[in-house]
């Protein structure tokens, strides 16, 4: 690595006109997030900290920024969905991310249609190609290194169904590309797309 490196200490600033972390740690799948309070009232939300944890059992999760409505309801009720983020959803997804009250309906906002679930009760997004119907594992308040609490939650939870658009399997192997999926990039506007001419074949050793 060259002597003059940008280094910089992220506590002390990192002196550049946006911070370069989402952009190093990315592109980020999306935690396009469904859930509902105890009273009924939905919620939908994108995370851009997401991913999955474990397989068997599957487990995923997302990171939120402040106790937003999608952690306390998840914690209320123990239930979520998540849906992939598509090119075809993009702008239905970036309208669900506006700051409203918990009153809004972000399916409505987005011009969304919420369909029943099949184990858990909370809605998810009926025009989602993929859908993981999940309930609630883990619920964590992270901490710095110094062990002062911060204000990010990270919401696990394992996934119990699992919806699949037929047209994206190919003699029943899941075409990654097929869906042009979405996923967040690190600039303040920044989203990239999976697509099939991206695709190359690599095998474990041994």
């Amino acid at each position: 690595m060259p002597n003059n490196v940008h280094f910089y200490e992220p506590s002390l600033g990192h002196g550049l006109p946006h911070n370069p972390f989402k952009a190093i740690v990315g592109p980020r799948p999306i935690g396009w997030i469904s859930s509902q309070d105890r009273d009924g009232r939905l919620n939908l939300a994108p995370y851009s900290f997401f991913n999955a944890f474990a397989d068997t059992p599957p487990i995923i999760g997302f990171s939120s920024a402040g106790y937003k409505d999608s952690v306390r309801n998840i914690e209320a009720t123990g239930e979520f969905c998540w849906q992939l983020s598509t090119q075809t959803l993009a702008e239905a997804m970036n309208q669900s991310s506006a700051s409203v009250e918990p009153e809004v309906n972000e399916f409505e906002l987005a011009g969304l249609t919420p369909r029943p679930s099949r184990v858990v009760d909370v809605p998810h997004v009926g025009e989602a190609q993929v859908v993981f119907e999940c309930r609630l594992t883990q619920s964590i308040r992270l901490e710095a290194a110094n062990g002062k609490t911060i204000d990010n939650w990270l919401v696990l939870g394992e996934v119990v169904g699992v919806h699949i658009d037929p047209t994206l399997l190919s003699d029943g192997v899941y075409q990654t590309a097929a869906a042009r999926p979405i996923l967040r990039g690190g600039g303040p506007a920044d989203y990239f797309e999976i697509s099939p001419d991206q695709n190359f074949k690599m095998s474990r050793p041994g």
